[in-house]
């Protein structure tokens, strides 16, 4: 995982250069996520209860998101940039995680992993982009 500071999400297919829209790196097709997202107060919270830091994309997800609560994407449009993605469902941790970030991280996050998106139209995204639900 790396970080960027700009991304172009592409219709029906993730973000460019993504190992979700390029068909690369560790995933299944079955997974059916496009793009993945997670709160940074969720990251926060397992950093002081559990001393585990998922710093530089540790956490594998696309988009680190502040400010919203948890429940308020769901069955939502979400509007980042130029970008508008549509909440898909919940994305649970994969035992991957495991194997590059420490054993017990996926158990860790649990519930707090994240949300898959599909992208319904094709714009960039930049860090600090305000997020609109």
């Amino acid at each position: 995982m790396r970080s960027c500071e700009q991304a172009l999400a592409i219709l029906d297919g993730g973000l460019a250069e993504d190992r979700y829209a390029r068909g690369r790196g560790f995933w299944r097709l079955t997974d059916g996520c496009q793009v993945t997202l997670i709160h940074a107060e969720d990251l926060a919270r397992i950093k002081r209860r559990l001393g585990l830091s998922l710093d530089a994309g540790e956490h594998r997800r696309n988009l680190v998101v502040s400010g919203l609560a948890r429940t308020e994407l769901r069955g939502s449009e979400i509007r980042i940039g130029e970008a508008l993605f549509e909440w898909h469902r919940v994305r649970p941790p994969c035992g991957y995680l495991d194997r590059v970030s420490g054993a017990g991280t996926a158990k860790a996050l649990g519930r707090s992993s994240g949300h898959c998106l599909r992208v319904c139209k094709t714009g960039l995204i930049n860090v600090g982009d305000r997020v609109f639900v």
